[in-house]
């Protein structure tokens, strides 16, 4: 089972070396690597360049947003399984990928996701946030459940029947799509409970009180988009969740 993994980047040369090697590292060998650079003029793609004999595609020209490299990425992936890890975030363990490949292949799903540690942001070491998934059932999603997107693997065919990212959601693009996914069209997921994923802090879309204003406002545009009953109360309770993901020492 072959498994495109895709990041997308743009002027994040202080990071993306992490990014690369983590996937390069793993232990499962049929890994197709797809790099979209959104035209970085930060040294970015001199780091790139350095793991070009590992990378099966690597493309730098200007995108619409991160939405649109990630459907490029997609268009060119060729693995049954597709997964996406952000510029600045690193697969958790060498055998993350490995895991995954082991659910598809036991159970009869459509994706596979799992939970996610945030970290600071020049210190991947010191965990902050500890984003603990579990399972879900359909009505999950009217109190704000989602599964963390940088652990989520999806069968490739399901771009092809449902469509891509939206680029009408701003930062929710990936939420969006994910109840475009599951709570609109039923497809079915796979709890893999481990840290898959761990995440630098300060994401684009909490870097302000706009931009967490812009995003809520998305994230009930997407709820209402895809029939999610009492999208206001979704709203809420989406911000609600992260409290409790807090470390506190």
């Amino acid at each position: 089972m072959r498994v495109s993994m895709i990041t997308v980047v743009f002027n994040c040369g202080h990071f993306i070396e992490d990014c690369i090697r983590s996937i390069i590292s793993q232990e499962y060998r049929d890994i197709e690597y797809i790099l979209i650079d959104g035209g970085s003029t930060d040294g970015t793609l001199a780091v790139i360049e350095k793991y070009s004999a590992h990378i099966a595609c690597i493309r730098s020209e200007p995108d619409l947003s991160m939405y649109d490299a990630i459907n490029k990425a997609i268009e060119l992936a060729t693995g049954e399984v597709i997964g996406i890890l952000n510029a600045d975030d690193v697969l958790a363990e060498s055998d993350v990928v490995s895991a995954v490949v082991n659910c598809f292949r036991r159970n009869s799903c459509d994706a596979v996701y799992g939970n996610l540690n945030f970290a600071k942001r020049n210190d991947l070491t010191k965990i902050v946030r500890i984003w603990k998934s579990g399972s879900f059932k359909k009505s999950d999603f009217r109190f704000g459940w989602m599964p963390p997107h940088p652990t989520l693997y999806l069968k490739r065919v399901i771009f092809k029947n449902f469509g891509g990212y939206s680029l009408s959601f701003g930062n929710s693009g990936d939420y969006e799509m994910i109840l475009r996914l599951f709570c609109k069209n039923d497809l079915s997921a796979f709890f893999l409970d481990r840290v898959m994923v761990i995440m630098r802090t300060g994401g684009r879309s909490n870097n302000s009180l706009f931009s967490m204003c812009l995003t809520a406002f998305h994230d009930y545009q997407a709820m209402r988009l895809n029939r999610v009953f009492t999208p206001v109360v979704g709203v809420i309770f989406k911000k609600l969740r992260k409290l409790r993901q807090f470390k506190y020492v």
